[in-house]
């Protein structure tokens, strides 16, 4: 099984083992560090996921150094009752996110959902579905490059780390998303492939990059069709003598360079999008709901047959990753736990007259205003909770994490995470 590796700053604190803890108990790798020397120097030997760091470190001064020796890894800054500059000053430094502490079970379980890491169980009965799992795992057995596509959202990632835990290679999963890397070529090549000591200034060691950390196992690279031509290129190259069997996803072949066209094409997987696979939408929904649920500490819901009907009428242009949305948002939405049309689609609900509507305080403010309006409501009503507000909104929970951040920047006050 995949594991989420995990350094924390801060480990002489009681409350950062206690954090250590959860974070292990919820399925991740956990390294401590008792200074930011330490933690970059796990980062740079072993690679991170994820990076906490309590308040009393320099946090931003941790952000610099990771930037200037190319080492991409998103940190949370965490604190007890920390001073709301410290906490302001980490967040516009580049922290991704305030956590406070002690931390509970749940805000460490939603500090690793943010991430994207999730005990993967494939769900699905669908000939189209179950065919291309088969194959897929089939195929997963041996030291192939694999390529994954589909449109977005039909879980090409949750279908990738399946296959690396049914592969039986040892190693780990290692993510890289291209994507999600805004930053320079010089810093995704350093990522990818590593560099040595003295290739730059700030090199102040070999580093074996996201390809070297995931020898014996798979490097997963996401989003693989938006690397520049000449990574892509690169990545064909390496593929030979890799330690590491890649798997990569796209949402079409059509902007691979023939090279890695040639190297990854061999062994394809595409995914069908949501609306092919039948009665998997009802199966896939239940589960969504239940997980939801869970995360929320709530009973499980139970639907109505108007609730399912409106599942099924619509086209699901987001495929699995919007249904899991909006399954989300309507648990938080579901009165006594009863989930109806109206929560599957709120839009659908009947509107109340004009008048009602509350509109004429907002005349005279601008989209921004009354957006940020909006969220920092939203976000109150659910007691800081940014994965819950983000579901009731309709956005993800990057998104939010960015708005607040503007926000944060141009002075506003925003609640820490809970």
């Amino acid at each position: 099984m995949s594991q989420l590796r995990l350094i924390l700053l801060g480990g002489e604190r009681q409350e950062i083992r206690l954090a250590a803890r959860l974070a292990a108990e919820s399925g991740a790798q956990v390294r401590l560090a008792d200074s930011s020397a330490e933690a970059l120097l796990f980062a740079r030997t072993h690679g991170a996921d994820l990076l906490m760091a309590e308040l009393s470190s320099d946090v931003p001064a941790l952000i610099a150094a990771l930037r200037n020796e190319r080492i991409a890894v998103p940190v949370l800054a965490c604190g007890v009752d920390a001073p709301a500059t410290r906490a302001v000053a980490a967040v516009r430094a580049g922290a991704i996110d305030y956590l406070p502490l002690p931390p509970s079970r749940e805000l460490i379980a939603a500090a690793l959902l943010a991430i994207g890491h999730r005990p993967t169980r494939l769900v699905g009965a669908h000939p189209a579905w179950c065919e291309v799992v088969s194959r897929g795992e089939r195929l997963a057995r041996s030291r192939m490059p694999l390529l994954i596509v589909g449109a977005p959202g039909t879980g090409k990632q949750a279908l990738a780390r399946h296959l690396h835990n049914v592969s039986g290679l040892t190693g780990p999963i290692v993510l890289f998303d291209a994507a999600e890397h805004a930053v320079t070529a010089e810093q995704l090549h350093s990522e990818l492939f590593g560099h040595c000591a003295g290739a730059f200034d700030g090199a102040v060691a070999d580093r074996p990059g996201k390809l070297g950390e995931a020898a014996g196992g798979t490097l997963l690279v996401r989003h693989v069709d938006r690397l520049a031509a000449d990574l892509q290129d690169q990545l064909a190259a390496t593929l030979p003598a890799a330690g590491a069997r890649l798997v990569a996803t796209a949402s079409s072949t059509a902007a691979l360079t023939p090279l890695l066209a040639e190297r990854i094409g061999v062994a394809t997987l595409t995914l069908p999008s949501l609306a092919r696979r039948g009665t998997d939408l009802l199966l896939l929904a239940r589960r969504f709901a239940d997980r939801a649920a869970a995360e929320e500490q709530r009973p499980a819901p139970r639907f109505t047959a108007e609730a399912l009907a409106a599942l099924q009428a619509q086209d699901w242009a987001g495929n699995v990753a919007e249904l899991e949305q909006v399954l989300h948002r309507a648990l938080l939405l579901a009165p006594g736990g009863v989930i109806d049309a109206a929560e599957i689609l709120p839009e659908a609900a009947p509107s109340p007259p004009p008048d009602d509507l509350s509109v004429t305080p907002l005349v005279g403010r601008s989209l921004e205003q009354v957006e940020r309006a909006l969220i920092l409501g939203t976000l109150s009503r659910c007691g800081g909770n940014r994965t819950s507000a983000s579901a009731i909104l309709g956005i993800s929970v990057r998104t939010m994490r960015n708005k607040l951040r503007e926000m944060r920047a141009d002075g506003l006050a925003v609640a820490p995470a809970a």
